[in-house]
């Protein structure tokens, strides 16, 4: 309970003093839209860092993350079972790095404008125009050095084994293939451990992350291309299913 008190007091008072800075962040990005981008990545990146520490101590095992290439950006898929995992991603992951959303949180007052402040792009599923737009826009954001970050299993799983993931939707590394940028698998362990197996109360645990080896998609023949969902699924499955043994 002390945790969960915490992380809302915090959330608080990075919303109240968020209220100015996002005024400056607009005024910046009218002169500098790469130096606002810079500014709010920074400022994200350690909020969530807070939070982590708040909520899960330094009980994070990291795997991996010398796998990430340095001198580009990257996609990023992982499984996804929390809303942790977009705060482990984000922190642990290097440079910029903006997130795949549901439509619906563009709703969200504040919350969105941060989004968009870090090159979050919001989906429509149903809107197949406007899915290509998002697709085409993250691919400019990648050429533009933003690593971008996909759960393609399209919503949090909930099973209680973490290594049985949904299906991929396969239009979700389309980014990856038309841009060239190299794939990152992400398996996370744990995660949802921190929250929603007691929501609405946050407890410390102990959670792993690893990042797979670089996938590059222009390296693959066409039959691979074909089911790359499928594979990085079995890949990220596999890999959580390792882990685990390591929480024993």
């Amino acid at each position: 309970m002390f945790r969960t008190l915490l992380t809302l007091l915090f959330l608080i008072i990075y919303f109240l003093l968020g209220i100015p800075i996002t005024g400056i962040l607009y005024l910046i990005g009218r002169k500098n839209p790469q130096k606002k981008q810079q500014i709010a990545n920074t400022s994200v990146k350690i909020a969530f860092t807070i939070i982590l520490k708040i909520a899960a101590g330094t009980k994070i095992t990291i795997i991996g993350r010398e796998r990430i290439p340095k001198d580009t950006a990257v996609l990023y898929i992982g499984n996804h079972r929390s809303f942790f995992d977009i705060l482990l991603i984000h922190t642990l992951a290097p440079g910029m790095v903006g997130f795949i959303a549901k439509k619906e949180m563009e709703k969200i007052p504040f919350l969105s404008t941060w989004m968009r402040a870090i090159h979050c792009l919001f989906l429509d599923r149903d809107d197949i125009k406007q899915g290509l737009q998002t697709i085409l826009t993250g691919i400019s954001y990648i050429k533009e050095g933003t690593s971008i970050c996909i759960f393609p299993e399209g919503t949090r799983s909930q099973g209680t084994d973490e290594s049985e993931l949904l299906p991929f939707k396969e239009g979700s590394f389309k980014i990856a293939e038309k841009s060239g940028c190299p794939i990152i698998p992400v398996s996370m362990n744990h995660v949802s451990a921190i929250l929603e197996e007691h929501f609405p109360w946050i407890k410390s645990q102990r959670v792993i992350v690893e990042f797979g080896e670089p996938i590059y998609p222009k390296e693959l023949d066409k039959s691979q291309k074909k089911f790359l969902g499928a594979q990085i699924r079995e890949k990220i499955s596999k890999t959580v299913q390792k882990n685990a043994n390591l929480l024993s």
